[in-house]
């Protein structure tokens, strides 16, 4: 069976989306890709239309994603846990309760700055083209991502 990875980010509307739709383009439908986030203020919406706009730009459609809480069933659920940043690895390592857990938390910018505990920006807050450099970032890791899975 194919691996199963998520996703995190705060509210699962900008980075997290985007992080799922690039994976999913990188890898065959044998594998699950899920997104979540920390927070639950988000829960059920779409992701941001300037995240859909980006992610459509590269001829990737994530609008019919939905925003969802990061849960303890995520560890049994999924064999690896990409987080946007060092606050979401914080909150995500919080709920785990094992070292098997812990072992599937990674940071996302780990896998091509191995170490640097690089975060993804956040760019909510930010103009169209803070999205456009988050997905640049993404589109890297999410290249190693996948290279490491196809193996």
């Amino acid at each position: 069976m194919a691996a199963k990875i998520l996703m995190v980010c705060l509210g699962n509307i900008c980075r997290s989306p985007l992080a799922e739709g690039i994976l999913r383009s990188k890898l065959s439908n044998s594998f699950i890709v899920d997104s979540a986030g920390t927070g639950n203020w988000h829960v059920g919406n779409a992701p941001d239309p300037r995240s859909i706009a980006t992610a459509k730009s590269h001829n990737i459609d994530i609008s019919n994603l939905k925003g969802r809480q990061f849960t303890k069933n995520d560890f049994a659920d999924f064999d690896y846990i990409y987080v946007m940043d060092n606050q979401n690895y914080k909150d995500v390592i919080a709920l785990a309760t094992t070292e098997e857990d812990k072992a599937k938390v990674q940071l996302i910018l780990d896998t091509i700055f191995p170490g640097e505990r690089v975060d993804v920006p956040d760019p909510y807050y930010g103009l169209q083209d803070g999205f456009e450099k988050v997905y640049e970032m993404l589109d890297e890791a999410c290249e190693s991502i996948a290279a490491k899975l196809t193996k």
